[in-house]
């Protein structure tokens, strides 16, 4: 009698995995970098979106400005100055633009950002549905531009404005960048 052995499925799972690798390895075929430009098209597509939206909400040229977004423990800042310091148009036109969304920001109206960046964006519910006075939001003047300081003592709330920061510095592509505590930009 020939001794009989049994196989588990898992193991015929991990052999035609190993077997399909090793086919696209001798194919020369990277699903990696596949995979990795369909997720650069798909993000460089977005942010076209997003800027031509912008252009509805925005006054000044996103092109000539920068969007820092800093997290801090207690909610984060969202800065917004002009790429050209002596450019007095466009530090014109942001300090009047944060200074409108400051008061909107205030009465959990987040109409602009949700146009722009899409109803599901991320942290956006949570602001919008926070209790009045629970997200503070204070405006000030920056060389080049302005800022708004974003401050909760509610954990919950500092993490959805960090989760809503997180999205506009992946939706707004080279016109934004995270910002670091305590670093100054100009």
């Amino acid at each position: 009698m020939k001794p009989t052995f049994t196989v588990p499925a898992a193991s015929f799972a991990l052999a035609a995995a190993l077997a399909a690798g090793s086919a696209c390895a001798q194919s020369g075929t990277d699903h990696g970098a596949h995979q990795h430009a369909d997720h650069a098209r798909h993000m460089a597509e977005r942010q076209a979106e997003v800027s031509g939206r912008g252009k509805d909400v925005m006054p000044f040229d996103l092109a000539a400005t920068l969007h820092v977004f800093t997290k801090t423990k207690t909610g984060g800042v969202q800065k917004v100055v002009a790429r050209r310091s002596k450019d007095r148009e466009q530090v014109r036109l942001v300090r009047e633009h944060l200074q409108e969304i400051q008061g909107q920001f205030r009465r959990r109206d987040f109409s602009g950002p949700a146009h722009i960046h899409g109803h599901d964006m991320p942290g956006l519910h949570e602001l919008q549905a926070a209790p009045p006075g629970a997200v503070r939001v204070a405006y000030r003047e920056v060389p080049a531009g302005a800022e708004l300081a974003f401050t909760s003592a509610d954990r919950a709330l500092v993490r959805a404005i960090h989760r809503w920061f997180d999205a506009q510095v992946a939706d707004h592509g080279h016109d934004a960048q995270a910002g670091h505590e305590g670093h100054v930009h100009k």
